[in-house]
């Protein structure tokens, strides 16, 4: 079986957000598929006229107006959800391979980190945003903010190592970029690269490597404990 498939800090970035998209828009496609099947035989058996037919006529008019109203604006914000993080992903693996690991979409049993860096100059949880902005840093909502320090926590429960949140805008413009609320440091995607290669060094070689043996280790037993409860919902 393929590294990625195996190995949970091989994962690629937006994979679970691109995972995601795909289901929800097969399970659109299928059970719209399944209505229109549904009024066509019903019309074949008991006429266009038949009360049974109309009703299902009408059913499949109402589900269209739901996807378009409701499904199709939920997937183009999921999909873009995914390319933010996809893209966000491909600027983080161009940092040199000597000074950084980076891991994507990393799963932990409490949502998804979007990307986590460790290196000589620390360890830093990235939580991708994608809409277009413009953002101002000062009124970030409290929710983003939250869901940035509980990515933070967690990890440094983890790895036994201070952990710096970042937020970074993959499109947005932001207003004090490099700026820092309630311990949260916001950015433009844009100038990720460059804030991480100016921080000094932090953690040895072996402080890094322990604490990416840690997190490793966290990955597998929660991916471990995915695949049991699947085993044990089909058994």
């Amino acid at each position: 079986m393929h590294a990625l498939d195996t190995d949970p800090t091989r994962r690629s970035a937006g994979q679970y957000a691109r995972a995601t998209v795909r289901r929800l828009r097969m399970r659109t496609l299928v059970a719209l598929g399944a209505l229109a099947v549904a009024t066509a035989l019903l019309g074949r058996a008991f006429g266009l006229h038949d009360i049974r037919f109309l009703g299902s006529e009408v059913a499949l008019l109402v589900s269209m107006f739901a996807i378009t109203r409701y499904v199709l604006p939920l997937l183009e914000r999921r999909d873009r959800g995914a390319r933010g993080e996809e893209q966000v992903g491909a600027l983080l693996d161009e940092l040199p391979r000597a000074n950084w690991e980076v891991i994507h979409d990393a799963s932990l049993g409490r949502g998804n980190v979007d990307h986590i860096l460790l290196g000589r100059a620390g360890v830093f949880t990235v939580e991708t945003k994608s809409h277009p902005g413009p953002v101002r840093v000062g009124r970030v909502h409290g929710a983003t903010l939250g869901q940035a320090l509980a990515q933070r926590r967690l990890i440094e429960r983890v790895t036994g190592v201070e952990v710096e949140p970042l937020i970074a805008y993959s499109r947005a413009w932001v207003d004090k970029p490099m700026a820092r609320r309630k311990g949260v440091r916001v950015l433009p995607a844009g100038m990720l690269k460059a804030y991480l290669s100016k921080q000094p060094q932090k953690l040895t070689d072996g402080e890094v490597g322990q604490a990416h043996e840690r997190l490793a280790q966290a990955l597998l037993e929660e991916q471990e404990r995915i695949a049991r409860e699947r085993r044990h919902l089909i058994g």
